[in-house]
């Protein structure tokens, strides 16, 4: 299906990719600086464990939103798999619904959590909010959320190849 909204969610999905990825990588090359620099130069830097810790909130809640399109999240269907066609329907829609209540929950406290600490300091990184680190929550959830509305109005995406990268693809 080649409709508008799945291809700006393509290119979120893509964007969001692309962020989890970025901190990840970012993350595994700032922890080996912290323990270099206090076991080898002997002076430890105060920056690189909150900005690790960052980092690490980043890839947790944009990947997670990335997971949940690709539908590389954890499912536990031993018992929904065993259960009549429309029952799993049923149980599918209810899932997607309490997704989206809990994506809603992270989406508002987590943006009042934000707002609420943005005038308070880091103590090792004092130009940084305390509300920004927290941002990753918000707008994971938001991504998710907007994961799970389009699921629910054009399907799982999961098969396409802009989310199977993994997958060979045949010679056109």
């Amino acid at each position: 299906m080649d409709h508008p909204l799945i291809r700006l969610m393509d290119r979120l999905y893509l964007c969001a990719i692309w962020v989890a990825g970025g901190a990840i990588t970012l993350m595994s090359l700032i922890i080996p600086w912290g323990v270099f620099s206090r076991y080898v130069l002997g002076t430890g830097s105060q920056w690189p464990e909150p900005i690790a810790i960052l980092l690490m909130m980043v890839f947790t809640f944009i990947g997670a939103a990335c997971a949940y399109r690709a539908g590389g999240h954890i499912a536990v269907t031993m018992l929904t798999e065993r259960l009549p066609d429309g029952l799993q329907r049923v149980l599918a829609v209810a899932v997607d619904v309490l997704m989206g209540l809990v994506c809603g929950f992270c989406l508002v406290w987590g943006t009042r959590l934000c707002l609420e600490t943005w005038n308070q300091g880091i103590a090792e990184l004092p130009w940084l909010p305390v509300g920004a680190t927290y941002a990753a929550l918000p707008v994971g959830a938001a991504l998710t959320l907007l994961f799970v509305l389009e699921k629910r109005l054009f399907g799982p995406q999961s098969h396409r190849a802009v989310v199977r990268f993994d997958e060979v693809r045949p010679e056109a």
